[in-house]
């Protein structure tokens, strides 16, 4: 059986590789998800089949309660909402690690006649599961707008405060290793753990969230890790090194992409702000509006046109009838191309997402890398609820908290129209230096009516 159990998961974190290759792309990645599925699926089977099991009714009251609340979930939410859905359903799996791991602190007593490696990773795996939860609910909190956007702080305190409970969480582990084994330590280890969490995420801004999200993935993936060293389970330790690894390298691509530290991000950073209303200097600066009616005519009549997404589009649910624009104006022998910047949207590949929804080609979205040289060549570039990923200050003004960021250069194009509902600031909390240029049209309004509007007009063309 030991043999059986051992051949089961070597099986099902093959099944994890196998399917995490799958996700490199939109055309794959749902077969991708399958496999992973099925590999999780031999591994909870072998982890029942593993000699001693017991407590067979609250472990299908585990899995009856998982299934009735992960499935509707999964199949109901929007994608508007699915930003919040992976932080909720993450955080979930940083809180099981916890509690995992509290479970084995009671089992044996403190940790006692266990090897030293098992304690250390189970006492790693608490803190980093703790802090995984919590920061994520607070993740949660912010997506969904249920907390502030904006970055709460305690000022100069912040740091101080955040080492503090992180020393208080170590100290309670270091206890716990040398034979402490009053429960109140480990709970105390818990509770600093989930401080560190929510004092952690609170003052990180809503321009930073796609890159937290992604770090507390990775950080789930590691305590997930470290549990499976603990309980000597391969699957466990498998898995959670993928997500962990993965997750580290997004993280760091993310950060990359937005010209910031993950240290920085995670000391505190920008986003979240209230925009600055007028010009530099005080004075309102007039933009130019557009129509519907202008919009279609200026595409109908050009070579080449570039839409770039961003939330705005997500909360308009907008992608179905941008893919139908698209379609009229390929009709008419137009090249048309989506710029997709790392971080547009609230988590990673959002945009990507939307777009594979709506049945967008996946060789029709461009990279940033690969579009920026392409927009010099670019008749309209139509954006479409982007904001910070666009804005040229981030190249312009070293004054700017965006200074640096790579930027979708879509201000090298030769007329852009911009969607969007108002002059609002996205989560940096600036001003678009974009919606000022002498080349920009604004077409405000809700984005999926302002586009059923364009495609109404390109039928009439």
């Amino acid at each position: 059986m030991t043999t059986f159990i051992a051949v089961l998961y070597i099986i099902s974190f093959a099944l994890f590789i196998y399917g995490l290759m799958g996700l490199t792309g939109p055309r794959t990645a749902v077969r991708g998800n399958w496999i992973a599925a099925v590999g999780m699926g031999i591994a909870v089977i072998a982890t029942l089949l593993t000699p001693g099991m017991s407590n067979w009714l609250l472990i299908a009251l585990g899995v009856a309660i998982g299934v009735a609340v992960g499935v509707p979930s999964a199949r109901k939410v929007k994608m508007t909402a699915m930003p919040q859905m992976v932080a909720l359903f993450n955080g979930v799996g940083g809180g099981a690690v916890a509690l995992i791991a509290w479970v084995e602190f009671r089992t044996t007593e403190g940790y006692a006649h266990e090897p030293a490696y098992v304690a250390i990773a189970s006492l790693f795996a608490a803190i980093v599961g703790s802090v995984s939860f919590w920061g994520s609910n607070i993740a949660f909190g912010k997506l969904q707008e249920l907390i502030s956007g904006r970055p709460i702080t305690l000022g100069k305190l912040q740091q101080p405060v955040n080492a503090l409970v992180l020393i208080a969480a170590i100290v309670f582990a270091v206890v716990i290793a040398i034979g402490g084994d009053a429960e109140l330590l480990m709970i105390g280890l818990l509770v600093a753990a989930g401080v560190l969490g929510v004092v952690v995420v609170l003052p990180i801004g809503g321009a930073d969230m796609p890159v937290v999200i992604s770090l507390l993935n990775a950080l789930t993936g590691l305590s997930a890790a470290a549990m499976g060293l603990a309980l000597d389970n391969t699957a466990l330790i498998v898995a959670g090194m993928i997500v962990g690894a993965s997750g580290s390298i997004l993280t760091n691509l993310m950060a990359k992409a937005m010209n910031r530290s993950i240290p920085a991000i995670v000391a505190g950073g920008f986003g979240g702000g209230m925009a600055v209303a007028s010009g530099k200097s005080g004075e309102v600066r007039p933009v130019r509006s557009t129509s519907a009616s202008d919009t279609a005519i200026q595409m109908a009549y050009a070579n080449k046109v570039v839409v770039v997404p961003g939330y705005g589009m997500a909360v308009a649910q907008a992608q179905h009838v941008v893919r139908e624009m698209a379609k009229l104006l390929e009709a008419k022998g137009i090249t048309v191309e989506y710029a997709i910047h790392p971080v547009a949207g609230r988590m990673p590949g959002h945009m990507n997402v939307l777009l594979a929804e709506a049945d967008v080609p996946y060789e029709q979205l461009k990279e940033m890398d690969e579009i920026n040289s392409e927009f010099a060549q670019t008749d309209v570039a139509l954006v479409i609820g982007a904001n910070d990923v666009t804005n040229p200050a981030a190249e312009t003004d070293p004054g700017s908290p965006i200074y640096g960021m790579p930027i979708l250069k879509v201000n090298h194009s030769r007329s852009v129209i911009v969607l969007k509902r108002s002059m609002s600031s996205g989560f940096a909390g600036i001003d678009n230096e974009l919606f000022y240029d002498a080349k920009t049209s604004m077409l405000f309004g809700d984005a999926k009516s302002s586009v059923g509007e364009i495609v109404e007009e390109l039928k009439a063309l």
